[in-house]
């Protein structure tokens, strides 16, 4: 007599469950960075106005939902990670799901900012000559990189609260702290370095000759590589 074993679900199955059960939490994928860009939003209309300025006037307060996505990244992992753990899904499957995750909300913003520049262009800047979403040098190269240049952004704050989270599974607090310590310290050296050799207009003219792509593209390899970083955390992490 021979007794009969389930076949094993697919691991796209799998995965997408993991995009399901991150999803459950709508109000702090959904709802929050929405309120966030319309508070944002909100603030800048009030802002334009007093900017003294007969041309045009920028008002960058609404990058605020972007840097909201660290703090999602975050809640990817501490929130859903020990659930995932309960449902017998792998730490692959994890994190495969939720940069899926991830990407399809990246993409849902950087759309959202598109809208929300075609809407600057048509109205004039909303009647004032202001600007929220659409910046001039974004758009340089077309409308298909800008909203690229949102997309890259968002993704990469996503995947650095992500990826922060998971040190803080793994190995605490204190690595997080000291990860922070560490890089603040590399970025106040490398701007004390290039300000003390005099190095700000190769620097500058550098960053003209290989373009917003160039730097767009560059931007998604480094998140590719934030990624991988996250995975190589992950496969030790604990609940």
């Amino acid at each position: 007599m021979t007794t009969a074993t389930a076949a094993p679900r697919p691991l796209t199955n799998r995965t997408l469950g993991v995009v399901r059960l991150q999803l459950i939490n709508t109000q702090s994928l959904v709802w929050v960075p929405l309120i966030v860009l319309a508070g944002a939003v909100a603030i800048s209309l009030m802002i334009i106005p007093l900017i003294p300025f007969e041309s045009t006037r920028i008002v960058g307060s609404a990058q605020a939902p972007l840097w909201y996505f660290v703090a999602l990244g975050v809640q990817a992992m501490t929130l859903a990670f020990p659930f995932s753990q309960a449902m017998s899904i792998t730490r692959r499957e994890f994190f495969v799901g939720t940069l899926i995750l991830g990407v399809i909300a990246s993409a849902m913003m950087a759309s959202i900012f598109i809208l929300l520049a075609g809407f600057e262009v048509l109205s004039d800047g909303y009647w004032m000559n202001g600007h929220i979403a659409y910046l001039p040098y974004l758009f340089e190269s077309g409308w298909i990189v800008g909203w690229l240049i949102y997309f890259t952004v968002t993704m990469f704050l996503f995947v650095i609260g992500f990826w922060m989270a998971t040190i803080w599974k793994r190995f605490g607090t204190f690595a997080v702290v000291s990860i922070g310590v560490a890089l603040a310290l590399l970025v106040t050296f490398a701007i004390f370095l290039i300000t003390k050799m005099q190095w700000w207009v190769a620097v500058v003219t550098w960053f003209v000759d290989i373009g917003v792509l160039g730097v767009t593209l560059g931007g998604l390899a480094l998140t590719a590589v934030l990624a991988l970083g996250t995975y190589a955390t992950l496969r030790r992490a604990t609940v």
